[in-house]
């Protein structure tokens, strides 16, 4: 893999990804302190890249897959994980009165539910990689994979690094409950605007 590709695919991976970082770094700050929450937040980063990459590769091979009319879906799991966080927040007030120093998941963000966010908000990066991956043949593609495969891992401490900063700790700690929903929420509502629902 010459260097050109490797500069073509950081570049095309921090064009794609950058947008994910704040939702992957709240993850991270809300499960700080908590057993095994990093580890979870990186295997599902891990997992929901790969099905992106997984489909951006099948449909570059030339296989038809994830249909324009799924891909507004994607929206609603972000959306849905949203409502479902704030409906947590609210049933654990209702609970606890005045008590809201940690509203969060005991054990921090689930692997499946970061997954789950990182698949639908990097779902329309679909379309920015199968001409790319299409053009570069199949070692190209493989070269590709590895070089977005290590960025993943990069990702990962960029946001682990702005979770821990102590701005952004505090401010998490204060408002973690109500920024994490909101986020989501918003990321779910801004793919079902952008791509347009299905007809």
């Amino acid at each position: 893999m010459g260097l050109g590709m490797v500069v073509q695919a950081v570049g095309l991976f921090a064009a794609t990804n950058v947008d994910g970082l704040l939702v992957l770094s709240l993850f991270f700050a809300r499960g700080a302190s908590r057993r095994g929450a990093v580890a979870r937040t990186v295997i599902g980063q891990y997992l929901g890249f790969a099905a992106i990459l997984s489909v951006s590769l099948l449909a570059a091979s030339g296989s038809g897959v994830l249909p324009g009319p799924v891909r507004p879906l994607l929206g609603l799991i972000p959306l849905a994980l949203g409502l479902r966080a704030a409906w947590q927040v609210v049933r654990r007030r209702r609970r606890a009165g005045a008590e809201t120093s940690d509203t969060g998941v005991h054990r921090g963000p689930g692997a499946f539910e970061v997954a789950g966010v990182t698949l639908a908000n990097g779902g329309d990066n679909v379309s920015a990689y199968v001409p790319v991956l299409a053009a570069a043949g199949t070692g190209g593609r493989m070269a590709y994979a590895a070089v977005f495969l290590v960025l993943v891992a990069v990702l990962c401490a960029v946001g682990r690094l702005l979770a821990v900063r102590p701005v952004v700790a505090r401010t998490v700690s204060r408002w973690g409950h109500v920024l994490l929903p909101l986020v989501l929420v918003t990321v779910g509502l801004s793919l079902l605007a952008r791509v347009g629902l299905p007809s």
